[in-house]
């Protein structure tokens, strides 16, 4: 019995500093791609503040949501789209309550900075292939289960021009991924955000996708169910979708409904 208390005594100052750290740290945050400019100014004034660091982990909605289905670790979750999150929340992965919608995108056609392409308004008869030229790939997320192509896909079929164009479709894993294909002219046009070619000097913009050709683009964030009790991330996640950071989101080109 000596030798256990002697042995736990010992442990306590290893276990002490571990503890202390674990509770230091900042939330851990999945955000779809798209997000990633305005989630990494966001946490610097968090931090600013007085707070400990968010740590993010940055992909398509897609992959994030099953991360989280197969036990990974994240204590937020803000998705690119509305069904993604429907997805973790008919799992229970998320609490529901915590749910909430403030952000908004556009879906938009770029090409590379140096494309002799001028901007042009996108209609039904818009002829992408043509855009494209002879043998080139549109650029896009992959329309099984990244937003980003599911939203390109809804366009294309706005545009009667699904059939003709999936076949040359560059299929990327996230909406980042598929502008640097653009950016290094691997593919002459891109299906992208608004928001993500505002941020590239490697694109131009060419025209945005009419409203009514896709679903709206709509960005909800959530607690996540692991972190039912986390003070810190329920203030983090008040602190990103809250009036304080409606400025940064506007400054990079999303859209912040009214409250």
């Amino acid at each position: 019995m000596h030798r256990r208390v002697l042995l736990a005594a010992a442990l306590l100052p290893l276990r002490a500093p571990a503890a202390r750290a674990q509770a230091e740290a900042g939330p851990t945050v999945f955000a779809a791609a798209s997000l990633t400019d305005a989630m990494r100014a966001l946490a610097e004034a968090w931090r600013a503040g007085g707070h400990a660091a968010p740590r993010f982990s940055f992909a398509a909605s897609s992959a994030l949501a099953r991360q989280m289905e197969q036990g990974a670790a994240a204590d937020l979750f803000a998705s690119a789209d509305e069904p993604w999150m429907d997805y973790v929340q008919q799992r229970g992965l998320i609490v529901a309550a915590t749910r909430r919608s403030v952000l908004a995108n556009r879906l938009a056609l770029v090409a590379p900075a140096d494309s002799r392409l001028a901007p042009l308004a996108i209609t039904r008869q818009t002829d992408l292939l043509a855009l494209a030229g002879q043998g080139g790939r549109i650029a896009t997320g992959d329309p099984s289960n990244v937003p980003v192509g599911q939203y390109a896909r809804a366009a294309l079929g706005w545009m009667g021009q699904w059939e003709r164009v999936a076949p040359r479709l560059a299929r990327a894993d996230n909406v980042r991924s598929a502008l640097l294909l653009v950016e290094r002219g691997e593919a002459p046009l891109g299906i992208v955000y608004a928001t993500d070619a505002a941020a590239s000097r490697g694109v131009r913009l060419l025209g945005h996708f009419p409203a009514e050709s896709h679903p709206p683009v709509t960005y909800p964030f959530a607690l996540a169910r692991r972190a039912e009790g986390n003070a810190q991330a329920r203030a983090f996640l008040d602190f990103i979708t809250g009036e304080q950071a409606a400025p940064v989101y506007r400054r990079l080109g999303f859209t912040v409904p009214a409250p």
